[in-house]
């Protein structure tokens, strides 16, 4: 009874982290450009500092306040270029920036690793703030704000956790990457791909930014990459041997355990729509 009391709690502070979280992001987005830049500044914020508080229990010690601004000025410039407030010139800007991440570990007289330890600084700017800045280039696709590809993205990538969560449940049986993610079933992610597609084919007959073909695509795509996303991610999890990445999303984990299949996702994404589409 109690066991079951706990799960049932545990799933109701899932669905309502889920919902405040999907209603404040669908929000933000929708709203205007400017919402939009707020709202996922601070989500790459705090999961860019999140992969360096992992790294750090690893016995790494990246710069975790540089590096983090530094992935913050990555993801403001890419708007900023994007939405033709400035030219594409000022990315220069960004050089310095990351050749002082040497220079500053110059002076780190206890750094006993320092060149891991930059690594890993910049291992956070690649993983978690460039494909957050990738998003600009699918929100300003057709050369002005359209929250529309966003969102959908946002929809199908939680039509497949839905999917993935209750299937497993109901009919998982088979390991998908038992070494990996024990938990994962081929069932799950067969369930999830079904509810990504047709959630792909509803997002089709309201937004018109992309043709049902290329939504369905874009939704496999996703799924797909959404998956591998969600195993690295599990792996790093691993080789520090904790569970969660965070506690900052009752019944979630923390935001990497949220967003990282959109980590993975986002830059195949990007390439679909701006080369196939």
């Amino acid at each position: 009874m109690t066991s079951t009391s706990h799960k049932f709690g545990g799933l109701q502070r899932r669905i309502a982290t889920a919902v405040v979280g999907a209603a404040l992001i669908i929000a933000g987005t929708a709203y205007s450009q400017w919402t939009y830049f707020a709202v996922f500044s601070l989500i790459s914020i705090f999961t860019q500092w999140e992969f360096y508080r992992l790294a750090r229990m690893d016995d790494k010690l990246p710069l975790k306040v540089w590096g983090t601004l530094i992935g913050q000025l990555f993801f403001t410039l890419t708007f900023l270029i994007e939405a033709d407030i400035l030219p594409l010139k000022y990315m220069l800007l960004l050089f310095p920036f990351l050749a002082s991440v040497f220079m500053i570990k110059l002076y780190k007289k206890d750094d006993k690793q320092p060149f891991t330890n930059i690594a890993y600084t910049f291992l956070g700017i690649i993983y978690v703030a460039i494909p957050f800045a990738l998003l600009h280039v699918i929100a300003f696709a057709n050369g002005s704000y359209s929250h529309e590809i966003v969102v959908g993205i946002m929809f199908i990538l939680w039509a497949s956790d839905t999917g993935a969560y209750f299937a497993g449940i109901a009919f998982g049986r088979k390991k998908l990457f038992e070494r990996v993610s024990p938990k994962k079933t081929w069932e799950g992610s067969i369930g999830g791909g079904l509810l990504a597609l047709a959630m792909a084919w509803g997002l089709s007959r309201i937004f018109h930014d992309l043709t049902t073909l290329q939504w369905l695509v874009a939704s496999a795509l996703i799924v797909i990459t959404g998956i591998y996303g969600d195993l690295i991610e599990s792996v790093f999890k691993r080789s520090i041997e904790i569970k969660d990445s965070g506690n900052t999303l009752p019944g979630h984990g923390g935001f990497l355990d949220r967003f990282d299949s959109l980590l993975l996702a986002v830059p195949f994404i990007v390439v679909f729509i701006k080369i196939f589409s």
